[in-house]
C-alpha cells in the first residue's frame, strides 16, 4: 500500500515527536507574536546553537547544555532589556548575535571536532529513539500544562503589562517562566524543523490563525490544528518524495499562509484584529 511506510517504527516515533512540538510552538508562539516577539524563538535557537557547540566542545550531552544557555541567555537579557529599558528587538538581536558567535568560536576552537551540524541545523526528525520521543513528550506535557494552568494572568501580562500589575499579576515572575517556556519549547523543537527554521513553526501557525479575525482561545485552537497538520503532511509526504522533514513543514505552512493570506484579501474572514474580538 501506498502509506506501508507508515509502519515503520522511526516514522511513527517522528510523527508523534512532531505533533508534541507543533503543539508546543503553537500555544507558546501565539503569546509571543502577540506581545511583539515573533523573533524570539529564532534568537533562542542561535544561543541553542552556542549551548551545543559548548556541550561537544566540553564534552557533554549538547542538549543539557543547550538548554542552560538557552534560558539562562533568555533571563538575562530579559533581566537587561527590563533594567537598561533596551527595546524588545534589540534584546532579540544581541541574544541571535552572540549564540551564534559562541557556536562558531566553539567550533574553530575544537580544532575539527565531529558534529552532524546539518542535523542541528535543519533538524533531524525520522532520527529520534525511543527515548528522545519519550522525553519530548514529557516535556510537552508539562509546558502545554503550565501554559493552560496559567492561561489567564498569561494573557493579561500578553496584552497590557501595566493593568496585569494593577490587578495583583506577578508580572516579572510570570515573564521569567514563559521565557523559561520558550526557551525549552525552542530545544525540544529543534530535532523537528532545525535551528535555522524554527521561529517558521512558532511565527507562521499564529500569524495565519489570526488573520482569521477570531478570539484569543479559537485562533489558539486553529494555529495548533494548522501547525500539527503541516507537521503531520510535510513528515509523512517527505519520506516517498525524498524531501527534507523540516523544510516540507516549512513550505506547507507558508502555503496555509499566503492561502489564507488570499481569502482574507476576498473579504471572507472577519476584519476584526484578535484584541478587539477580546474586548
Amino acid at each position: 500500500m501506498v502509506l506501508d511506510f507508515l509502519a515503520y517504527g522511526f516514522m511513527q516515533r517522528a510523527l508523534v515527536t512532531g505533533t508534541a512540538a507543533a503543539v508546543c510552538c503553537a500555544m507558546i508562539g501565539l503569546y509571543l507574536v502577540l506581545k511583539r516577539y515573533s523573533l524570539f524563538g529564532d534568537a533562542l535557537s542561535h544561543m541553542a546553537f552556542g549551548g551545543i557547540a559548548l556541550g561537544y566542545f566540553l564534552n557533554i550531552y549538547p542538549i543539557w547544555t543547550a538548554t542552560a544557555v538557552s534560558v539562562s541567555a533568555a533571563m538575562g537579557i530579559t533581566k537587561i532589556r527590563k533594567s537598561t529599558k533596551i527595546s524588545g528587538d534589540a534584546a532579540v538581536a544581541v541574544m541571535l548575535s552572540s549564540g551564534l558567535g559562541m557556536g562558531v568560536i566553539l567550533v574553530s576552537a575544537s580544532h575539527g571536532f565531529t558534529i552532524d551540524l546539518f542535523s542541528f541545523l535543519f533538524g533531524s526528525v525520522l532520527l529520534t529513539n525511543v527515548s528522545d520521543t519519550l522525553s519530548f513528550i514529557a516535556i510537552s506535557c508539562g509546558i502545554i500544562a503550565t501554559l493552560v494552568i496559567f492561561r489567564k494572568p498569561l494573557l493579561h501580562f500578553t496584552f497590557d503589562e501595566e493593568q496585569a500589575k494593577v490587578n495583583g499579576v506577578p508580572v516579572e515572575k510570570l515573564n521569567y517562566l514563559f521565557i523559561a517556556l520558550a526557551a525549552v519549547t525552542v530545544i525540544i523543537t529543534m530535532r523537528l524543523v532545525g535551528i535555522l527554521l524554527i521561529s517558521a513553526l512558532i511565527v507562521l501557525p499564529n500569524i495565519t490563525a489570526m488573520m482569521m479575525g477570531k478570539g484569543f482561545k479559537k485562533t489558539m485552537l486553529i494555529s495548533i490544528s494548522l501547525s500539527v497538520a503541516a507537521t503531520t503532511l510535510g513528515i509523512v509526504l517527505s519520506y516517498p518524495l525524498n524531501l527534507a522533514p523540516s523544510g516540507s513543514i516549512v513550505m506547507i505552512l507558508v502555503a496555509m499562509y499566503v492561502g489564507t493570506l488570499l481569502v482574507k484579501q476576498m473579504g471572507l474572514f472577519s476584519r476584526k484584529t484578535i484584541v478587539q474580538e477580546i474586548q
